[in-house]
């Protein structure tokens, strides 16, 4: 297999992983936040809405977003070698990305969308380096290790709250327990409370006032940030980093092993997601039950996940890689942080009070309908863009940054 085959995979996978994970964040950008976590909270929970949530449960949530950590893990590991090879040193090109990545990631939280993952990127690629010089075997056993730490604290933060929620509920609760309960329950995505209320008054304003709102929520995601989602995002980094060394990713392996391994991973992982979904559905989606299943019991299965559509698009690519589409999925994957930005400033101008202002106006069945047409916007541009010029604007911004130059744009 040739260089550029290599990269086709990668940039096909990760084409696939920026389209798939708007399938997730077009909640976020059009609703209150609390529907991320309970459907009930907002969107509707008739069979068709009740439908694309339980269908984006079992197939795409968390496994999206782990599918881009993987490929992020494996790309930085890509640019450390390059830098190596053009006799830089690697270290130090990898901290200055990661150094701005960060910059671009808290003004796109604070300007744009709360939703960000490009500061989670930041902090977990420079942990990573740590990691670098650690064989295949060394870095899945800390992928599991984090993993397993993820799992736990994720199963304490669900059943602590379960414990506080029964005690506040209990007759003669002290009135601070009722309270503290109640915040608890707001922040697990229950429906009713003041705080979706607020969401919609404030996101139905204008540009400053969600800046403001924006700006008060940085500090707090940051420390969330490094307390409870490093381990999980950083495990799916390590991932990528063995999937890169043992050339799994990179396509080298035999399209009947990936096939297999998608095939395993998916019997392994779908049956218990339905039936978690089936949970939550069956208890009214009781707030208790629907953070639980959405935070905590569905992770090992979105870890397995992962992995199988890793498996799964990697047979795709290798066996259809002269396909037309593929070949401009690839592109946009390629485009990926352009794709990525570009999809928070024409989201956010649809939904937010600054622009056409549909915050919390559409149900989850019609989000879909503008995450189809982003897909296709995606899919138009980023290929003759590519044809023209080296990198997205947005690669082109982040290299040159990085860099401290600016970097050659139009092809030769």
């Amino acid at each position: 297999m040739t260089q550029s085959d290599r990269h086709i995979t990668l940039d096909a996978i990760r084409g696939f992983a920026v389209m798939g994970i708007l399938l997730l964040n077009i909640v976020g950008f059009s609703m209150p936040d609390a529907a991320y976590v309970n459907p009930a909270a907002w969107g509707g929970t008739d069979p068709l809405n009740a439908g694309v949530w339980a269908v984006n449960f079992v197939l795409f949530d968390g496994k999206m977003r782990g599918l881009f950590s993987v490929l992020f893990g494996a790309s930085m590991l890509l640019v450390m070698q390059r830098a190596e090879a053009a006799g830089q040193n690697p270290r130090s090109v990898h901290l200055n990305r990661m150094a701005w990545l960060f910059v671009i990631g808290a003004a796109h939280f604070i300007l744009l969308w709360w939703g960000d993952i490009l500061v989670p990127y930041a902090i977990c690629g420079t942990l990573a380096l740590f990691f670098v010089n650690r064989d295949v075997k060394q870095l899945l056993r800390w992928a599991v290790i984090l993993y397993v730490l993820y799992f736990l604290l994720s199963l304490v933060m669900a059943g602590g709250g379960w414990a506080q929620a029964m005690r506040a509920a209990a007759p003669g609760a002290d009135a601070e327990l009722v309270k503290a309960s109640q915040e608890m329950l707001a922040s697990f995505g229950k429906p009713g409370t003041e705080q979706i209320a607020e969401s919609l008054d404030i996101y139905r304003s204008g540009w400053l006032t969600i800046f403001h709102q924006h700006l008060e929520l940085f500090p707090d995601s940051l420390v969330s940030t490094l307390l409870i989602f490093t381990m999980d995002t950083l495990a799916m980094m390590l991932l990528g980093m063995a999937m890169l060394k043992s050339g799994f990713i990179l396509g080298l392996w035999l399209p009947a092993l990936y096939k297999k391994i998608a095939l395993r991973a998916f019997a392994i992982g779908i049956p218990p997601m339905i039936a978690l979904a089936a949970w939550v559905m069956l208890s009214g989606y009781d707030t208790v039950i629907t953070f639980a299943a959405f935070f905590s019991l569905s992770f090992p299965f979105r870890v397995v996940m992962t992995v199988g559509w890793a498996a799964g698009l990697l047979w795709l690519v290798v066996t259809h890689r002269d396909s037309p589409l593929i070949a401009r999925i690839a592109a946009a994957g390629r485009a990926a942080f352009s794709n990525y930005l570009g999809t928070s400033v024409v989201m956010t101008f649809i939904f937010y009070g600054w622009g056409l202002g549909l915050f919390g106006r559409i149900d989850r069945a019609t989000a879909m309908l503008f995450v189809f047409a982003a897909w296709g916007i995606m899919l138009t541009w980023s290929k003759p863009w590519l044809e023209r010029y080296r990198f997205g604007p947005a690669e082109w911004l982040w290299r040159s940054l990085a860099r401290r130059k600016l970097q050659p744009m139009r092809l030769r």
